[in-house]
């Protein structure tokens, strides 16, 4: 499950932040062993970029 490209081009926040959110999502779902990882073929990081993307997992930054 890869997210279509139409999502990223028409992102308009800071690109950098959400690469690392989905980064560090893509770790959790790793590390939890979550059973949507099976669903997806084990692919974590494109699993959490959805995620993120989608908001269904939010995210921010701590000073």
């Amino acid at each position: 499950m890869i997210f279509p490209i139409e999502q990223l081009i028409e992102y308009d926040r800071n690109m950098y932040e959400v690469t690392c959110a989905a980064s560090r999502r893509a770790y959790q779902l790793s590390m939890m062993r979550d059973p949507e990882v099976e669903k997806n073929d084990g692919k974590v990081v494109s699993l959490g970029a959805r995620q993120v993307f989608t908001g269904r997992v939010a995210f921010r930054l701590e000073d």
